[in-house]
């Protein structure tokens, strides 16, 4: 509304000046004079008539019927001259704006510059439809219970988080349920977990259930750069709120305005968002009643809130929505599955297994990548192919086809990822090889990729003593086929991890002999959060040239042992590098062939195209 105001205000001025330099005056062409020669023809009686103006402009008729014009300066003589010389004279006297006009026009620069101000402010509230002044008002959208289509039976892999928030559901459903043996529904709910486990997802699938009024709104959308602003728009959400009641609030990304009070960050504390917590606050459990309101908020940061914010008779429950297991990723890529075509080899089941740690998010992007993929190919389903290159570009990177390296760097590469597999197929409780790849990906020139066959929540001393010498076995199969003098700089980021392991294994694990089960190191406090720093232990010289001692001790115990089974399989280096060389990319079935020391199959899909053909 107000830009199209501002349009029309332009365009009558636009058209008001346009109107001005077309007036009634006469337009026609005529010649332009001086004044001297304006005299001169008088006196020489050329001149017709004359008009005079207000202005001291001059215009008129030659004898001849021509048109002219002049200016003349204040000449207090030039009546009589033109009287004398039987000039006809008329005078005319200057336009006259009206007092609209001119109103306007004064008045203009103040309208233009007050409309452009409430445009911006308006711009900078995302104030949309209504008043520009309304700052204060709640940003929440409210979704009726007939809009949301979301269930539970939408919402897999976090069985345990559907349980507990079930019980929300059957209050919301029937509450009258619980008010007759006297319990209270809990206040809110906290929902945590890494991004994309389906928090949000599981906040709709709540208010799905229970066909009741949902309002959404970002922790980001209360905090505002004048004071007292979110505030009242936390006010006026749970107004609007209580007059649906029952209803929920989802508040996502809860942790943007409920950190805790009093670190605020360097120069001081930030008044305005902790206003707006301590409204959030009494409004969840003050003097005022809610019942019926039910706040569900979603976090991944829940260490930052504020204590307040958790005590029971406001988020009374935090609910964890942790990754998936393998049961729960098979649930979920089997609600993905079912929106593409699919081909009868696809194993859904397998891909489950070879995706520890992927979340929601992950596998739903997964599926989407595997359709791209046959999309690009012309294909018309989606077969267990293009499933697992999907997966290799998501766990490995995207193959850079145009990254050309030459003989003997893509020999180098090839050695040091046989000495990767060799080690990590050779070495007691190491995860099994998934893929070997001397394709650049991201920024590495290969890839050995190790896979768990099952969920794992902790390691064992000899599982990471495995996994330190399958680290270092790239720069030893360098060093023993190439020598010294040739080894490269690959091995930097495989030297920072097992360096970083062994140090682990000594200072917070208590997996030292030596030392014992005792922690040598703290982790830094988070000083912008209001805790303060929390320095290093200090730990004594010889205490510190103890650990240094122990740490070299787990890294050469490994190393050597790591070199000595290169040695031992030097022909099996060989040949994996040769397979490496060939087909570039190698999997579990070729990596048991060379163990064995058997010819290799070619790898599953050799034959198929990998990149879509360029079409004119």
């Amino acid at each position: 509304m107000l830009k199209n105001i501002i349009l029309w205000v332009v365009i009558a001025v636009v058209l008001t000046s346009i109107f001005n330099n077309f007036s009634p005056r006469e337009s026609q062409n005529k010649t332009v004079i001086s004044y001297s020669q304006f005299i001169d023809a008088v006196k020489a009686g050329q001149i017709n008539d004359v008009i005079l103006d207000d202005q001291q402009g001059i215009r008129g008729h030659l004898q001849s019927g021509d048109r002219f014009s002049s200016y003349a300066p204040n000449d207090p003589h030039l009546v009589d001259d033109l009287l004398e010389h039987g000039v006809q004279i008329k005078a005319q006297p200057a336009d006259e704006e009206s007092m609209l006009m001119q109103i306007f026009i004064s008045w203009f620069p103040m309208i233009l510059l007050i409309g452009v101000w409430i445009f911006f402010m308006r711009q900078m509230q995302g104030g949309g439809k209504g008043n520009p002044m309304s700052f204060g008002k709640s940003k929440a959208r409210m979704m009726e219970e007939d809009a949301i289509k979301v269930a539970f039976k939408d919402v897999a892999g976090c069985d345990e988080a559907k349980e507990e928030v079930a019980e929300m559901v059957d209050f919301l459903k029937d509450p009258t349920k619980y008010q007759k043996l006297g319990a209270k529904i809990p206040r809110g709910a906290l929902l945590v977990g890494p991004p994309g486990t389906g928090k949000t997802l599981l906040a709709k699938a709540i208010a799905g259930e229970a066909k009741v009024p949902f309002f959404t709104i970002s922790g980001s959308d209360f905090v505002e750069m004048f004071v007292g602003v979110g505030a009242s728009r936390v006010r006026d959400m749970f107004e609007k709120a209580k007059s649906h009641a029952p209803c929920i609030i989802f508040i996502d990304e809860i942790d943007a305005v409920g950190r805790k009070r009093g670190g605020g960050g360097v120069g001081g504390g930030n008044d305005e968002r902790e206003q707006t917590l301590n409204q959030l606050l009494v409004e969840m459990d003050g003097f005022d009643d809610n019942e019926g309101v039910i706040v569900v908020a979603a976090t991944n940061r829940a260490d930052v809130l504020d204590a307040a914010l958790l005590r029971p008779g406001r988020f009374d429950r935090q609910i964890t929505v942790s990754l998936p297991d393998v049961k729960g990723r098979e649930q979920i890529l089997g609600v993905h599955m079912g929106k593409v075509p699919a081909a009868d080899d696809v194993n859904v089941k397998y891909i489950a297994q070879g995706t520890p740690g992927f979340s929601g998010a992950d596998l739903a992007n997964l599926v989407n990548e595997a359709a791209l993929y046959a999309a690009r190919l012309n294909k018309r389903v989606v077969n267990m192919f293009d499933m697992e290159k999907a997966k290799d570009k998501l766990i490995m990177g995207a193959e850079k086809h145009s990254m050309v390296m030459d003989e003997k760097e893509k020999k180098m590469t090839a050695y040091h990822e046989a000495g990767h597999a060799i080690v990590g197929l050779l070495v007691p409780e190491h995860d099994p090889v998934y893929k070997v790849s001397i394709m650049p990906r991201g920024r590495a020139l290969g890839v050995t990729m190790f896979l768990p066959e099952k969920d794992q929540y902790s390691a064992s001393k000899c599982k990471l003593d495995s996994m330190i010498s399958s680290l270092y076995g790239g720069r030893i199969a360098e060093a023993q086929i190439f020598g010294w003098e040739q080894v490269s700089t690959g091995a930097s980021n495989d030297i920072e991890r097992a360096t970083e392991l062994a140090r682990n294994m000594v200072t917070k694990w208590g997996l030292s002999e030596l030392l014992g089960p005792l922690a040598y190191s703290e982790e830094q406090g988070e000083q912008f959060l209001g805790y303060g720093t929390s320095p290093h232990k200090q730990v004594g010289e010889e205490t510190s040239h103890a650990i240094d001692k122990e740490i070299r001790e787990v890294i050469d115990r490994n190393y050597q042992r790591a070199e000595t089974l290169l040695k031992d399989n030097e022909d099996i280096l060989h040949s994996m590098s040769a397979a490496l060389m060939k087909y570039e990319t190698i999997d579990k079935k070729q990596l048991e062939d060379l163990m064995a020391r058997i010819e290799v199959r070619e790898p599953d899909g050799w034959n198929e195209p990998v990149r879509p053909i360029a079409t004119k």
